[in-house]
């Protein structure tokens, strides 16, 4: 049987994680899918990769704070924040890369 309140202190694990989801759910909030900026991104490169370093300094802010505020599990939770912003950038760089090289038509229309 689990022990609800060793789960409930957390540990590094929790911090970790919850560091990378907030970098994943702040970028997303400020931005389109990978998948979606790929499908559009001769219509949206002037605009995407301005949002998406909008979204990595947003959440660089929460992790920071995290991290200030939670000093016993701030390793993890830069590393969990970094590691998250890096693959996050990763996915917009290649979205956009490959959606300005594919001949494919987008979705969008104006």
């Amino acid at each position: 049987m689990a022990d609800v309140a060793t789960a409930m202190r957390g540990g590094d694990g929790v911090a970790f994680l919850v560091s990378a989801g907030i970098v994943y759910e702040i970028i997303a909030a400020a931005c389109s899918s990978p998948q979606t900026t790929e499908i559009n991104a001769k219509s949206r490169s002037d605009t995407l990769m301005k949002w998406v370093h909008i979204g990595i300094v947003q959440a660089g802010i929460f992790v920071v704070v995290a991290a200030m505020l939670d000093r016993p599990h701030r390793t993890s939770i830069v590393a969990g924040g970094g590691l998250a912003m890096v693959l996050m950038y990763g996915q917009y760089r290649h979205a956009l890369s490959a959606g300005l090289a594919s001949s494919a038509p987008g979705t969008e229309s104006y």
